[in-house]
């Protein structure tokens, strides 16, 4: 019987650092300094290992091998062989652990040996283990001429042998199930540029997984995955000298292994693989840790997020030693956030016309609820006032005096509603998984318009929001009562979903009052439009509104406070009173009254392709003379409106709610 005389495995000052800036709690680190029994029976049964090395220029590189279980396996003592098919080209770990030495040669590695890490990972079950140690030996074996490519490149064999010095297994969260084959790699070199070609920008935006290896000052190298939802990596630019990448970091086992190696030696490589087509991208680039306004002001609604500034990258084609087939995503997985570049989210800084309270928690800025006022079962409007402390209030009427508002019509609101609703970091929570990596941070569209820029006191700012009860934050707000004094920390306004109308034209002149704009609404998609009816000419509006027909009361309150929009109204209703005779009744009625406030178009039916065209008295159809619409719609409403206003050198605008 042999014996492990094990030694405890510390945080580095990286890691201490991460955890440190991210008040994590003092705690032991569950590294071990062998390779665990738990580690042995998985590197023997998962077909995948990723792996990490640094080159000859002290560049870390990944790639992944295996394809197939059992092609690694442990020899005891914490060593390891594997057995792999890769193709020799291009692929630059391969390179840099074998170099150019001729075929069926052994490379013994001098001293210790070089460092390596690994994961080995099953993606079948979710399960995966960290490895990190030295290479002890390598040696490629004969070439296989059936599997010769187009390029000369061919499939050879590898084997390696490893010393294993740290192992620690990691948690499921954010892995994708996938099954994966092997399929003999035949690769092809598409680009080796920093500037990455279209074919490596469409690998991005579906990948769901990439494998990251980074080093502690090069004494020490590390290998882990990232998941997420297909296109959680976001591509910041792609010009010269190099592409840069962003991703969100998600909340996690909280030792920052990474992390922690990245804040001390900002480097890694990167591979990112193509399950279906077998195509692969390498990067190797710097990385900058985004915490905080930092992480919030390039990926909304991300308290930890990194950049990578891509030096070298290889795209290559069919590059992998196997294929994978996707079968169900993690429960764990949050929805995309995407750049406020893309979504123009960004939470405002000091020098926007908005307040924003995290940039000095000293001189947070809170919405007051005044009032709420319900309009149908799952809709209410509620009024906030916007109050803060003296010197935030006192910043706030200076920009009001200096004629800036603090929003703009079109505009949503961001709150916070962690300090009601967040119950703490726990590692996993099966019971409501998405819980995890939920901020609390909603936005809001507003519903009322801007307040006057001449206002002298901060505090005479009010907005309204009109939402459906739809969430947890939601569900919570709509069991508040204004009398309980409720406040709740404004992160920023932002968003520009501006209506244009054209100047009106005299009277007289060719295009009359100039011409008029659609505006599709589904729902609550109508409450843009509501904060800028004070400023738009009714007349010149052609407004299409999809409503269920429980939410009736939602266009009743509507047309109360704006009587002058019937006219322009095209009102489609769907659904009933599922049976209640009651609801019928009121329905009914309902409509009558709609009637008497000049709705003369309403639709008891949802809308379609015909109600955006005109009969042209010929018996033909023609659409309708408008060169620019604004859609505020539910995705599938808006898929279809969208390839309805297609064509006709018409203008279409829309607002989504994806960030």
């Amino acid at each position: 019987m042999s014996f492990i005389q094990a030694t405890e495995v510390g945080f580095h000052e990286g890691e201490k650092k991460m955890q440190s800036l991210l008040h994590v709690p003092e705690r032991e680190n569950v590294t071990s300094p062998f390779l665990t029994p738990g580690a042995e029976h998985l590197l023997y049964r998962a077909p995948l290992l990723a792996v990490g090395v640094l080159d000859q220029e002290n560049r870390p590189w990944s790639t992944i091998l295996g394809g197939e279980p059992g092609f690694a396996r442990s020899l005891g003592a914490s060593t390891i062989a594997l057995k792999a098919n890769v193709g020799r080209k291009y692929d630059p770990v391969i390179e840099t652990i074998i170099g150019d030495v001729d075929d069926e040669r052994e490379v013994k590695e001098k001293g210790s040996g070089r460092l390596i890490s690994a994961l080995t990972i099953d993606l079948a079950t979710r399960r995966r283990v960290k490895l990190n140690g030295k290479i002890i030996a390598s040696a490629i074996g004969s070439r296989r001429a059936d599997e010769q490519t187009t390029n000369g490149d061919t499939s050879v064999e590898m084997q390696m042998l490893m010393k294993i010095d740290q192992s620690l297994g990691n948690c499921p969260k954010y892995l994708n199930i996938k099954q994966i084959t092997p399929h003999p790699p035949k690769p092809q070199l598409v680009s080796d540029s920093a500037i990455l070609p279209n074919e490596a920008i469409q690998l991005l935006a579906k990948a769901d997984l990439f494998f990251v290896s980074s080093s502690f000052r090069r004494s020490v190298i590390g290998t882990n995955h990232r998941g997420g939802p297909p296109g959680f990596v976001r591509v910041v630019t792609n010009h010269s000298p190099g592409a840069v990448l962003a991703y969100p970091e998600y909340s996690g086992n909280r030792l920052y292994q990474t992390l922690g190696n990245l804040l001390i030696t900002p480097e890694a490589g990167f591979v990112f693989p193509d399950f279906d087509t077998g195509d692969v991208l390498y990067i190797s680039g710097t990385t900058e840790i985004l915490i905080g306004n930092a992480a919030a002001s390039l990926l909304p609604r991300s308290n930890l997020a990194v950049i990578v500034k891509i030096a070298a990258a290889r795209f290559v084609r069919e590059g992998l030693p196997f294929r994978g087939k996707a079968e169900q995503p993690s429960p764990y997985n949050p929805k995309v956030r995407f750049l406020a570049s893309e979504r123009k989210a960004a939470v405002p800084d000091a020098q926007s016309q908005s307040p924003s309270p995290s940039q000095n928690s000293s001189k947070r800025v809170y919405a007051k609820l005044l009032k709420k006022t319900p309009l149908t079962p799952t809709i209410a409007r509620f009024r906030f006032r916007i109050s803060s402390d003296p010197e935030a209030a006192a910043a706030a009427a200076a920009a009001a005096a200096a004629g800036r508002l603090l929003w703009t019509p079109g505009q949503h609101v961001a709150l916070a509603f962690a300090d009601e609703l967040s119950t703490g970091y726990s590692h996993m929570r099966d019971s409501d998984p998405t819980s995890l990596n939920d901020d609390f941070v909603r936005t809001f569209t507003i519903s009322s318009s801007a307040p006057p820029a001449a206002a002298a006191e901060a505090d005479e700012y009010e907005f309204d929001i009109t939402i459906r009860n739809v969430g947890v934050a939601t569900a919570w707000l709509f069991r508040q009562h204004e009398r309980m004094g409720l406040e709740l920390p404004v992160v920023g306004f932002g968003g520009d979903f501006t209506i244009v109308q054209e100047e009106a034209q005299k009277k007289g002149e060719e295009g009359g009052d100039g011409e008029a704009v659609g505006f599709v609404a589904g729902g609550i998609g109508i409450t843009p439009l509501l904060a800028q009816l004070g400023r738009l000419d009714v007349e010149r509006l052609v407004l299409f509104w999809a409503v269920g027909a429980r939410d009736l009361g939602l266009v009743e309150d509507t047309l109360r406070r704006w009587p002058g929009l019937a006219v322009s109204m095209r009102l489609f209703v769907s659904g009933d009173g599922d049976g209640d005779g009651g609801v019928e009744e009121e329905m009914t009625m309902m409509f009558e009254r709609m009637g008497d406030a000049g709705v003369q178009r309403v639709f008891r039916r949802r809308m379609c392709s015909g109600d955006f065209s005109w009969e042209d008295g010929g018996g033909g159809q023609r659409p309708l003379p408008l060169k620019r619409w604004y859609v505020c719609t539910g995705l599938s409403l808006r898929r279809s409106v969208l390839e309805w206003l297609d064509g006709g050198g018409r203008e279409v605008v829309f607002e989504d709610f994806d960030y």
